[in-house]
């Protein structure tokens, strides 16, 4: 991944490019999710920016930023787990889309993916037919990674 300064950088253009701002405070909040490079919640991002920043914010401030940052495809809330990642694909216009995670059960190493739109309007056909209307199509798959995966095999 590309130094935490020139990902900051690069997503200040994009924000003023959008006419969005990305105030002192907002970069503190992605600063932090691309360093810790892991799913934080709003109460870990607190406690991260303090313990490795030595900057104090408030909840309610990290939830607006939090809510800001998912808007601009810069970050997502994983559901399931009610924490937050940087988006994978920070640099580039493409994450825009249905986002799939794969989540290690084990480790909580994440990975994503932009899932085909015939994968979506499938399950949402599938969703129709059994009386249900898609709201959030965003999958979280939990499953092993392959480290993890042969650590469970060789025990």
């Amino acid at each position: 991944m590309m130094e935490l300064e020139a990902i900051i950088d690069h997503v200040e253009q994009r924000c003023e490019s959008q006419g969005k701002r990305l105030t002192p405070k907002r970069k503190l909040v992605l600063r932090a999710l691309v360093d810790a490079n892991r799913a934080l919640s709003a109460y870990e991002l607190i406690e991260y920016c303090q313990q490795h920043f030595a900057e104090n914010i408030q909840a309610m401030s990290v939830y607006r930023i939090l809510d800001f940052l998912e808007q601009q495809n810069l970050a997502h809330k994983l559901h399931t787990s009610n924490k937050y990642i940087v988006c994978a694909h920070i640099l580039t216009a493409s994450g825009e889309g249905i986002h799939q995670f794969f989540i290690c059960s084990e480790c909580s190493k994440i990975s994503e993916k932009i899932i085909e739109p015939e994968i979506i309007s499938g399950l949402q056909l599938h969703a129709k037919q059994e009386g249900f209307t898609v709201d959030k199509p965003q999958l979280e798959i939990n499953c092993l990674c392959d480290h993890c995966s042969q650590s469970a095999t060789l025990k």
